[in-house]
């Protein structure tokens, strides 16, 4: 136990970046880390939303970009993820979620985290092949009470209604097959050239997506406690 506590209070000050697909389970697998091992989980959807909400200067230029229909610069990114980082729970470590997104995202990353004295412990990819992505975000199935289904992994009782108030089920706009293969296209430009980029700085650890995810965060545990040193 006590060896165990000790490896929680180490991991605490680790700094972890999350990679992977959408639809590979980045969001579930970091909800987990950040309770297991108390550190932030920073996702950079949220820090727009939260700087947005707050009408921050960093919020209202975000706001100006992505109303125009425009990605956010990288500069404002990096600003808005520097301002994060500051913030006191940060301190002793973090796990990115959605940032960089792209090598020169994470360029200037490294640089932000160099001239703050710091660097990366570790990046974790969390590999899935597309079709099986696809296939995932297909099959969910929403309610406007907020329940979840998916039609092969746990389907309602009726087909197409909700369990809890009987309502009709829906598919998300995100989650339509040929919206997933736009985000999957988006991800293959932009994104996955850091699997390379970390891996050659000797940064990157895959992790397999098609496990379940219990089995997923094993393995994601093995690795980070391996680090302990």
């Amino acid at each position: 136990m006590a060896s165990h506590l000790h490896a929680m209070r180490w991991v605490k000050r680790m700094r972890i970046v999350l990679l992977g697909p959408p639809g590979a389970g980045k969001g579930t697998q970091a909800a987990s880390i950040a309770e297991v091992y108390g550190i932030p989980h920073i996702s950079t959807g949220d820090i727009f939303r939260a700087n947005i909400k707050g009408e921050t200067e960093l919020g209202k230029l975000a706001k100006s970009f992505i109303d125009a229909g425009k990605l956010v610069p990288d500069n404002v990114t990096i600003a808005i993820v520097e301002d994060r980082l500051k913030q006191k729970d940060a301190a002793k470590g973090f796990l990115m979620d959605g940032f960089p997104r792209t090598i020169p995202q994470a360029e200037k990353f490294d640089a932000m985290l160099s001239q703050a004295g710091t660097k990366l412990d570790v990046v974790i990819n969390i590999y899935c092949p597309d079709e099986v992505i696809v296939r995932r975000m297909s099959g969910r199935r929403m309610c406007s009470c907020g329940r979840t289904y998916h039609v092969t992994g746990s389907p309602p009782k009726v087909e197409g209604r909700c369990d809890a108030c009987g309502s009709a089920l829906f598919i998300r706009e995100d989650d339509k097959a040929e919206t997933v293969m736009t985000r999957l296209k988006t991800y293959h430009e932009q994104t996955s050239p850091l699997v390379d980029y970390y891996r050659d700085k000797g940064l990157l650890v895959d992790v397999d997506g098609e496990k379940s995810i219990p089995e997923t965060f094993e393995d994601v545990r093995k690795i980070l406690d391996s680090l302990k040193g």
